[in-house]
């Protein structure tokens, strides 16, 4: 999804929760060809939100970038 406004997110090490820089964003679960059906979560004023899809529990941190996670490695970026 690259130079896509919303960042998407995947979890292939399968972490219990992963800190965000954004509010709102696309978990797509692992990298394909085991991804689940993409789907925008939004935190609104929560400080966190849990995928419905992969359990993973997204952590808001402001103190990190829109394409920042902790753990590292969690932007999903689409294979050319």
């Amino acid at each position: 999804m690259a130079g896509h406004p919303i960042p998407y997110f995947s979890n292939d090490a399968g972490h219990a929760t992963i800190s965000v820089g954004v509010k709102e964003f696309m978990c797509c679960g692992a990298n394909p060809p085991h991804d689940h059906p993409h789907v925008f979560l939004d935190m609104g004023d929560e400080p966190e939100i849990v995928c419905g899809y992969c359990s993973t529990l997204y952590r808001y941190d402001a103190s990190l970038k829109p394409n920042e996670t902790v753990p590292a490695g969690c932007l999903f970026v689409e294979a050319a």
